[in-house]
């Protein structure tokens, strides 16, 4: 995920901003990290340097 689009994402949940959490980058994307929302507090993760933006329950880690 390129750190530019942290100007545009916002929570799916509610529309607030998201603060980047990075675990792993190269020098221009961010690959594996998290996204966290400044109002709810909501986690969405960044994997293989692709944000999971679903809602918490239909992400396949989802408990049933």
């Amino acid at each position: 995920m390129k750190e530019s689009l942290m100007e545009i994402v916002r929570c799916p949940m509610d529309k607030q901003e998201l603060e980047l959490e990075v675990i792993q980058r190269t020098d221009d994307e961010v690959l594996e990290g998290r996204l966290v929302c400044s109002e709810c507090g909501e986690e969405y993760p960044i994997e293989e340097g692709i944000p999971n933006l679903l809602p918490p329950d239909m992400r396949e880690d989802a408990p049933a």
